[in-house]
């Protein structure tokens, strides 16, 4: 398979943004008319001839070493994420290229589907390698309001993240979450070259979105863990939650849950699951008011306006 272009440019995009100083060579006060550093210098740092890493930032990987591949991966100071990816790039370059991970949508086994029946108190849902997100308990279909409901599931996260004009009023961090998002597709991209739906969902989001377009082209690299959300919701107002992602290694799925690290944010998913609960069981006197449960700032939503953004 042919992944010269996307080979050059990651290398390319890596270079570029480590300076002499940070790769702990001297310049000696020399002006440069480009950021980053030489090819020479990158060759110099893995130990190789200037010619052959040449070749390599030409796009050719087909048949490098572990080794050298490990070199480069110090030279060029790369992180967990982009070294999987750099090697994956390689392997593709090498020999035939792996099968995409699961089925077109996953079926997500009866066992999983209790267990996210079981987390009552924090929001979770299952997704596979292309953001799709197959299953969902109910505090999480709550926290996601209107955007996630059974009826509508699946759902693709990044074609939410990208195209529904809600998700900027929704994510308060919108702009660090479409980064990561990019940059988590970037790297199952480069693990999954053959899955056909990954690379049409990639095509649909670089010709719809301007704003996805811009930050592919930075070909970053990002792993899925763990990350802080700041939400807005139209009954608790805004939320900030941790993201915890564990892996599903045996059906190749991921579960995504969602807990409060402060008590304020326990009280409002607390007042969340129960109102969600005298919706779908009234009871009477129904819900408790959100003002007698929330501080008076979570009870009334902020709509933000536009600054500097989130990622």
């Amino acid at each position: 398979m042919d992944n010269r272009a996307e080979v050059r440019d990651f290398l390319v995009g890596r270079r570029a943004r480590i300076s002499p100083e940070q790769a702990g060579l001297a310049t000696f006060g020399e002006t440069r008319r480009v950021p980053g550093l030489r090819r020479g210098e990158v060759a110099h740092l893995a130990g190789v001839s200037v010619e052959y890493y040449t070749r390599l930032e030409r796009g050719n990987l087909a048949g490098v070493s572990e080794s050298v591949l490990d070199s480069l991966a110090r030279a060029l100071h790369l992180d967990e994420a982009e070294r999987a990816y750099l090697f994956d790039l390689a392997r593709t370059a090498t020999g035939p290229a792996r099968p995409a991970r699961g089925s077109q949508h996953a079926r997500v086994r009866p066992s999983i589907r209790r267990v996210l029946d079981a987390i009552t108190g924090a929001p979770a849902y299952v997704r596979n390698a292309r953001m799709d997100i197959l299953a969902a308990n109910d505090l999480c279909f709550a926290l996601y309001a209107d955007i996630l409901t059974p009826r509508t599931l699946p759902v693709n996260f990044a074609r939410f993240l990208f195209l529904d004009p809600r998700a900027t009023d929704f994510f308060i961090d919108w702009p660090t979450i479409a980064d990561a998002a990019a940059a988590g597709l970037r790297g199952e991209a480069g693990r999954s070259p053959l899955d056909r739906q990954l690379s049409d969902l990639i095509g649909e989001l670089a010709t719809r979105s301007d704003e996805f377009r811009v930050r592919w082209a930075r070909h970053n690299v990002r792993l899925h863990r763990t990350a802080v959300k700041r939400l807005r919701h139209p009954v608790i107002g805004d939320i900030e939650l941790t993201g915890d992602a564990m892996e599903l290694p045996a059906d190749a799925l991921t579960l995504i849950t969602y807990t409060a690290s402060q008590a304020t944010a326990q009280q409002q998913l607390d007042f969340l699951a129960s109102w969600t609960s005298d919706r779908q069981h009234p009871r009477a006197g129904g819900p408790t008011p959100v003002a007698t449960i929330l501080p008076a700032s979570k009870t009334r939503p902020s709509r933000r306006t536009d600054g500097d953004g989130p990622a």
